[in-house]
């Protein structure tokens, strides 16, 4: 037994050691379920700020902060997700800084009005790095107990402090370089990942990583429903505009459910091979996450539209809708859909009219009804996809093979 094992069992504490990246049946834990509770709250402020931005005509500044925000909820959630699905050994150590990491992410929750709003990002700032230092002692635990991915994880947690130190430091910068400093970090951040595993690739699992995508995705089309939800209350009690929030609260309905469908409509697992694919499956989600959770806030916008609360004209105030549908559309097809997919190789036409379908939903924004119109598309897009996915499946009852 090596020295430390004595030590950690005294601790009641498992060795950080990696996961069987083929290990059967695996699923996400009771703790990475709870664990994305808190980004739903996150995610809601950040939805419910750039609504405020938008009905108050400040959409492209609503909108850059909401970019900005965005990546601190996404990069938190994902490189948590990333390092679960290999190290995970669910001791009461590996629990407790989870827990941590949550405490940051309310903390980064509470700092999104100020920093959407009013451009103070001190508070989601030091949110923020609470949620990376923790993950710092989870990189420090595995370099101590697996010896195969010792550099990998020393280069994880030396890079991650050090772009923490500047994230800091960056608050002391005058306000005119505050988004040129932003997006310079950011290239760091996601540059970490690539350093760290260029030699030695953390044993990521496909079907795990996968479904956690999945499960986020739940989160983001969530806040949509919501939106909805508040077309239907709002209808009820304004009498006066009821049928066209009523139309928008059932259009809105079937535009997340359309979404939901779409994103799932094929096995995103097989995406998942080697470094490249992954970094490219797990960095691309960014927009797919951003615009389904912008949806929302664009469902918002509509309601405000109809009740008269707001002087953004039809074509501006349904943009804040259609552009982020046809933004999540665009993003499932390029990852998804699009290369070379079994499940649709049967209808190539697939590959035509989804991307153009996308097309159109953002230009619905210039007729007078969009979210209709948007939600009439969207349907065309699920039916081409039933139809694909489901002549696709009847092949492969005389072609056995081609479908993963």
């Amino acid at each position: 037994m090596p020295p430390a094992q004595p030590t950690l069992a005294r601790l009641r504490l498992r060795p950080v050691l990696p996961r069987d990246r083929h290990e059967s049946h695996r699923a996400a834990s009771s703790l990475e379920l709870f664990f994305d509770l808190v980004f739903v709250v996150a995610v809601s402020f950040a939805s419910v700020s750039l609504h405020t931005l938008e009905v108050e005509h400040q959409a492209w500044a609503g909108l850059l902060n909401y970019c900005m925000v965005f990546f601190a909820i996404w990069w938190a959630w994902m490189n948590f997700t990333w390092f679960a699905t290999a190290f995970d050994n669910d001791d009461w150590l590996y629990r407790v800084t989870t827990i941590t990491q949550m405490a940051g992410v309310l903390v980064l929750a509470a700092g999104v009005p100020q920093s959407m709003e009013h451009g103070d990002f001190v508070l989601i700032t030091f949110g923020y790095v609470i949620m990376r230092l923790a993950m710092v002692s989870q990189w420090i635990r595995v370099a101590s107990n697996s010896p195969r991915f010792r550099m990998t994880a020393l280069k994880y947690a030396a890079g991650i402090t050090v772009v923490q130190l500047f994230w800091v430091l960056r608050l002391l910068l005058p306000a005119e370089f505050g988004v040129l400093s932003f997006f310079v970090l950011v290239a760091a951040e996601v540059l970490v990942p690539i350093w760290a595993e260029r030699k030695t690739v953390t044993p990521w699992h496909s079907h795990h990583i996968a479904e956690r995508y999945g499960l986020f995705t739940l989160i983001v089309l969530g806040e949509g429903l919501l939106g909805s939800a508040n077309a239907i209350v709002n209808g009820m009690t304004d009498s006066e505009h009821v049928l066209p929030l009523i139309v928008l609260a059932a259009s809105g309905l079937i535009v997340v459910a359309g979404m939901w469908w779409i994103y799932f409509a094929v096995p995103q697992h097989s995406r998942l091979g080697n470094l490249s694919q992954s970094l490219k499956f797990g960095y691309s989600h960014y927009f797919i996450f951003a615009a389904a959770g912008a949806v929302s806030a664009g469902i918002e916008v509509a309601v405000e539209f109809y009740a008269g609360h707001t002087e953004l004209t039809n074509t501006e105030a349904s943009l804040t809708l259609t552009l982020p549908v046809a933004i999540f559309i665009i993003g499932v097809w390029v990852l998804t859909i699009r290369p070379k997919n079994p499940l649709v190789r049967a209808r190539p036409i697939v590959n035509t009219i989804i991307p153009v379908a996308a097309v159109f939903i953002a230009m619905s924004a210039f007729t007078p009804w969009a979210e209709i119109v948007t939600a009439m598309i969207v349907v065309l897009i699920v039916a081409t996809l039933v139809v694909a996915t489901a002549e696709a499946r009847e092949s492969t009852e005389t072609s056995p093979g081609l479908v993963d």
